[in-house]
């Protein structure tokens, strides 16, 4: 079975083809700068990538620009369209509808009510998922949606100390994100210790940030709440932020609601605490060299974390793991020090030479050290092809 998962944004469309159930991954590759007259498709197919220049008018034409490479009779992996199976998409919220859905009518509505919240991430799926199903009408559509991993959490822990009415008729709830990241690394720590009772601390860490609390395998709440705007700071948006200091905001700037929200998701988190940049490899540049906005940026991303963490040690009721994943958690050794640091009455020692330069899925916890500090590289397409696996066999069954 051959499943295509896809990644879009707004003027891009990235993808990974894999034979299941062996989970081989047959090609990757993408469409980038849709819309425009120098679009680049490529694919990368046996170490070798092969790339066109050629205007692509929308993430429809993306899809077909690309099984056209993969079914290149010179170089490609496929004989024609048909073999695949389905397309998996990462998808992010749709509110109460959750897991992996089929795409159809129902889940586009759902989403696009939800792009008031996640204004950066629904529309381009949307508009893509329509495109695809009348391009594609014989290729059944999987929508993996980011908030399913954290279905298992608590209602307390869901829950907004709000008037429950809107709660119960407007959905407003701690819906958690970075799922499928998440439930990589739930399951594939599992794997590696043959251990299925863990208490682990899932640290998804890059442009955007989260924590999430797994015990034995499932979620029991994440840092990200009714949006992906909240939580930790993130490379540009604000993360948790008091809504009280709004209407201050409109008064002394003139911005309206949808300007001060616009200003939060793109001109916050280390970026507007820095003023030097979202990257935080040029952030790091700039503390180093003296730059105090650049090293309370660092400072305050730090605390975000371990405030998280410790709560979220006390949530789980003791801690087995900590894991560091993600771009600033793969890559980050100053970032990983730092939110351990002094952290040794609770069991957590971190090894500085292991620290250092870890490669690939790595303990870097001291030999003494009662909780085991992992890095390890998620890999949030193979979860989205699992999903789109189990969806399909579900609706054949039913």
């Amino acid at each position: 079975m051959k499943v295509l998962v896809v990644n879009i944004g707004s003027t891009s469309f990235k993808y990974r083809l894999y034979d299941m159930p062996s989970e081989t991954l047959l090609a990757r590759g993408g469409v980038e700068r849709i819309g425009e007259e120098a679009s680049r498709s490529y694919v990368l197919l046996d170490g070798k990538t092969i790339e066109r220049i050629a205007p692509v008018p929308d993430h429809g034409s993306a899809l077909a620009a690309c099984i056209e490479q993969l079914t290149d009779p010179t170089s490609g992996c496929l004989s024609n369209a048909e073999e695949i199976s389905a397309i998996g998409f990462k998808a992010v919220h749709a509110g109460d509808v959750s897991g992996a859905p089929i795409v159809d009518d129902h889940v586009l509505d759902a989403m696009d009510k939800y792009s008031i919240v996640a204004p950066a991430h629904n529309p381009p799926y949307i508009r893509a998922m329509r495109q695809l199903r009348e391009r594609f009408s014989s290729i059944p559509l999987v929508a993996a949606f980011e908030t399913g991993f954290h279905q298992t959490a608590p209602e307390a822990n869901r829950t907004y100390a709000i008037p429950y009415e809107w709660t119960e008729k407007l959905g407003i709830r701690r819906y958690g994100f970075h799922g499928a990241s998440h439930r990589f690394i739930a399951q594939r720590l599992a794997e590696i210790t043959g251990r299925q009772d863990l208490r682990v601390v899932s640290c998804h860490l890059g442009g955007s940030s989260s924590l999430c609390a797994i015990s034995a395998g499932k979620s029991l709440g994440a840092t990200m709440g009714m949006s992906p705007q909240s939580g930790l700071p993130n490379n540009n948006r604000a993360g948790d932020f008091d809504p009280f200091a709004l209407p201050l905001i409109a008064r002394e700037t003139g911005l309206d609601l949808t300007g001060i929200l616009d200003r939060l998701a793109s001109d916050g988190g280390l970026k507007g605490v820095s003023g030097v940049g979202a990257d935080l490899r040029d952030v790091e540049t700039a503390a180093d060299a003296g730059n105090k906005r650049a090293q309370l940026a660092i400072d305050l991303f730090v605390a975000s974390i371990r405030d998280y963490l410790g709560s979220f040690i006390i949530r789980l009721g003791g801690i087995d793991a900590i894991v560091f994943t993600g771009g600033i958690g793969e890559n980050s050794s100053r970032i990983r020090l730092a939110v351990c640091q002094g952290l040794d009455e609770l069991g957590i020692l971190l090894d500085g030479g292991k620290n250092a330069n870890p490669k690939g899925e790595v303990v870097i916890s001291a030999d003494e050290s009662r909780v085991a500090i992992w890095v390890m590289p998620t890999n949030e397409e193979i979860v989205v092809a699992r999903q789109t696996v189990e969806a399909l066999e579900s609706r054949t069954s039913s």
